[in-house]
């Protein structure tokens, strides 16, 4: 019987815990709504969520829900990209040969101890502002048909942002890569070599073997982990507000600042992320269960 059959039990403790915490939150408000007079305005927020339109006579998405859509696009294709660029460097971490090993250390090793923000910052000014205006894809787009436009503006957004919009993809999905990296390579050594050897006998391919026989266990034993990667990827898309890339945090921080409403604005957004990241939370929990029974 597994753990998740078991009923769950309350203890002295966790009433203990639970109403200190509940405590401290109903102090912290009282010592904002006291100590800083601060008076709570929760009006603004509904009119930075939604907007009437006289021309289109219909309600449309204001600010913030424009800001949570970016953000979602950005989180969708930075996770499909790490994916992709993990998996990669995770068999290549693993691989028998010297060149492929180095480059996948090399990379992951880099990565994981320059603090985000600088690799940000270095990306963006020194490769991403160099590399993607040449690419042309803001004249791409503008040349497109209405129908093809349409289409690819609700991928990628609108097309006078598309360049900032990829270089903010490319450099979480960079970031995140090196840690996807080291989570399938642990998932590859995990799975015994018998396995390998028994594809061999039947006159599978080292290529062969690694794909069907390997990743589709190797994947199951590190969804966990990759779980809390993809959400901590969610999390880290606030971080290309500082490129100016008009995400969630992005245009959370001019709406506070011109409303002067910070606890307020911030609070939404920080339910917002909340939402996003529980629901993800739940949907790989679900496919941890399925693929474990």
């Amino acid at each position: 019987m597994g753990p998740d059959n078991h009923k769950l039990k309350w203890g002295l403790i966790d009433v203990i815990v639970i109403s200190l915490l509940v405590g401290f939150g109903i102090y912290v408000f009282h010592r904002i709504d006291s100590v800083l007079i601060y008076k709570w305005d929760w009006s603004v927020i509904p009119g930075y969520l939604f907007r009437w339109d006289e021309e289109a006579n219909r309600i449309l998405p204001n600010l913030l829900i424009k800001g949570l859509i970016t953000t979602l696009r950005i989180s969708f294709w930075a996770l499909i990209l790490a994916s992709f660029f993990g998996v990669f460097l995770g068999i290549a971490r693993t691989s028998r040969r010297l060149l492929p090993r180095m480059i996948g250390w090399v990379y992951v090793e880099f990565i994981r101890n320059i603090p985000p923000v600088p690799f940000l910052f270095l990306f963006y000014f020194f490769i991403s502002s160099q590399v993607i205006p040449h690419l042309g894809l803001r004249d791409g787009v503008e040349d497109l048909e209405p129908s093809a436009k349409a289409i690819v503006e609700t991928l990628f957004g609108p097309s006078n942002l598309i360049e900032n919009f990829f270089s903010g993809v490319l450099s979480l999905a960079l970031m995140a890569a090196a840690y996807i990296a080291e989570i399938v390579r642990a998932g590859i050594q995990s799975i015994p070599k018998g396995q390998i050897e028994a594809g061999k006998t039947v006159g599978l391919s080292p290529s062969r073997i690694m794909l069907y026989v390997i990743l589709p266990q190797s994947i199951r034993k590190v969804l966990p982990p990759l779980a809390g990667q993809f959400i901590t990827l969610i999390k880290d898309s606030s971080l290309v507000a500082l490129i100016s890339i008009q995400e969630l945090s992005f245009l959370a921080m001019e709406i506070a600042i011109s409303e002067q409403r910070f606890f307020e604005v911030w609070i939404s957004v920080g339910v917002m992320y909340f939402c996003i990241c529980f629901i993800f939370a739940l949907v790989f929990r679900r496919l941890e269960l399925r693929w474990s029974s």
